[in-house]
């Protein structure tokens, strides 16, 4: 691999693609240059499978640890750069970092290229700051089987750090969204065809009783505040999640999840019984 010379010194915390890489820990730098960090082996293996890696910073022990994955970052162009294990952990954001720190191409699409591929399960975060909360989401849309994850308003930034580690490499299978305007997020969903629900810990309708066997888009707000009720009303429903124990009620994920899957399985039985 002709990026891993024998005898280069590895990259120190003040080698000036270190100092730049570290930039991208901040929003502002991230949208500037349209570029992002993700660390540890199974976010790199997922960004290389995209397409989206662009320098991939390794240890020594993990060049050796991982070298399937030097080779795919070599193989697919990306420069590999040797980095000191101080440095490695001033571009990682995790306590016992695995070696592995990538730089990757923002992978977000419009809407309209999203919608044009006729999506049947969608997933909207409205305002959604909690950047675990929103990676974790945007997992779990991913396991149930969601083309769509959309941060619309004011929702924490998709290429977070915290919000990419939560995603477990799922932000590079779905097509991810940055919309600034929610309630045209909801025209849009309407106009290509989808029913949109607001997940609402007092809606009138319990998931029980909806149906969400054809394309649907769920509307998730944020766990504090939950959903602004005037976008909740642009929904065609308000929908609780139906709790049958003494707990006062599901946290967001949680409530995520149910809603997700009720759908997932429905399309899915829908879909064999024809």
């Amino acid at each position: 691999m002709q990026h891993m010379r024998p005898g280069v010194e590895p990259f120190t915390t003040r080698t000036p693609r270190v100092v730049a890489a570290r930039r991208l820990q901040r929003r502002r730098d991230r949208t500037e240059a349209r570029r992002f960090l993700a660390e540890g082996p199974q976010a790199v293996r997922e960004a290389l499978a995209e397409g989206a890696v662009a320098e991939l910073f390794t240890t020594a022990d993990a060049a050796q640890r991982y070298a399937d994955l030097i080779a795919a970052a070599d193989d697919a162009g990306a420069r590999i750069s040797p980095v000191a294990e101080d440095a490695l952990a001033a571009l990682a954001e995790t306590v016992q970092p695995q070696g592995l720190v990538a730089v990757c191409e923002f992978v977000d699409v419009p809407l309209a290229e999203a919608l044009a591929k006729r999506p049947r399960l969608v997933a909207v975060l409205a305002d959604i700051r909690d950047p675990g909360n929103a990676g974790t989401i945007l997992r779990t849309a991913d396991a149930a089987g969601a083309d769509v994850v959309v941060f619309a308003g004011n929702a924490v930034d998709p290429y977070n750090g915290k919000c990419v580690r939560a995603t477990a490499g799922s932000l590079f299978h779905v097509d991810v969204v940055r919309a600034d305007d929610p309630f045209v997020v909801v025209e849009q969903l309407r106009d290509a065809g989808l029913t949109v629900y607001a997940a609402d810990a007092y809606g009138a309708q319990d998931l029980d009783h909806v149906s969400c066997a054809g394309p649907t888009a769920w509307l998730f707000g944020s766990e504090a505040h939950g959903l602004p009720p005037e976008l909740a009303d642009a929904a065609d429903a308000r929908v609780r999640v139906p709790i049958y124990g003494g707990a006062e009620s599901l946290n967001l994920a949680a409530a995520a999840a149910v809603c997700l899957y009720s759908c997932a399985r429905a399309q899915r039985m829908e879909g064999t019984s024809r």
